[in-house]
């Protein structure tokens, strides 16, 4: 068996928005060249939405604020930027409060939450808002059920966003068990 860099060496970082339609379009070359220029290393993608996996630099310490900015001044426009480890990926993954759903049938989805909401914001989320949906925020993450299809769903991320003060991107739990194994491999 193949032996891996220590996990806490691996992280992914999820932008948000990009990719979408005719709007802030970006090739998915010259966004690995920015992590690398950083001094990243086994910077890979998947996807054309913007998931990168990468071992960050041994210094300076590197946040999503400033791959945001370096992201922005490479781009022209803004873009933000969720980081998080491989063991936070883990971590996330076991948490999933609905193990019984099916992840495709059911579109089971996680936001990555910039920064963890206090109780006060979780309670103004209105659990009757999309009728047939689910959700549940534990930590910096919202496990989400759309099982009417996510395009029907008022539970935006806009609307999430707004109420628990900080930003979020989703992905679906395809997306998030592909980019674990990115983080094993790299």
């Amino acid at each position: 068996m193949k032996k891996t860099a220590s996990p806490r060496n691996r992280q992914v970082a999820l932008l948000r928005g990009i990719n979408v339609g005719a709007h802030k379009r970006m090739a998915m070359k010259d966004l690995v060249a920015v992590f690398e220029k950083l001094g990243c290393t086994g910077v890979t993608t998947y996807i054309q939405s913007g998931n990168v996996v990468f071992r960050p630099p041994a210094s300076p310490k590197l946040d999503a604020a400033t791959l945001a900015a370096k992201i922005e001044k490479a781009f022209g426009f803004e873009v933000p930027v969720v980081i998080r480890t491989a063991e936070e990926l883990d971590d996330a993954i076991r948490r999933n409060p609905f193990p019984k759903a099916d992840p495709e049938k059911d579109h089971l989805h996680v936001s990555f939450l910039a920064a963890e909401p206090g109780k006060d914001q979780i309670a103004t989320l209105d659990p009757n808002r999309s009728p047939g949906d689910s959700f549940k925020v534990l930590g910096r993450e919202i496990y989400l059920l759309f099982p009417n299809g996510v395009s029907n769903s008022k539970l935006s991320s806009q609307y999430l966003d707004s109420k628990l003060k900080t930003i979020g991107t989703a992905r679906n739990w395809k997306t998030v068990l592909t980019l674990r194994e990115m983080t094993q491999k790299i």
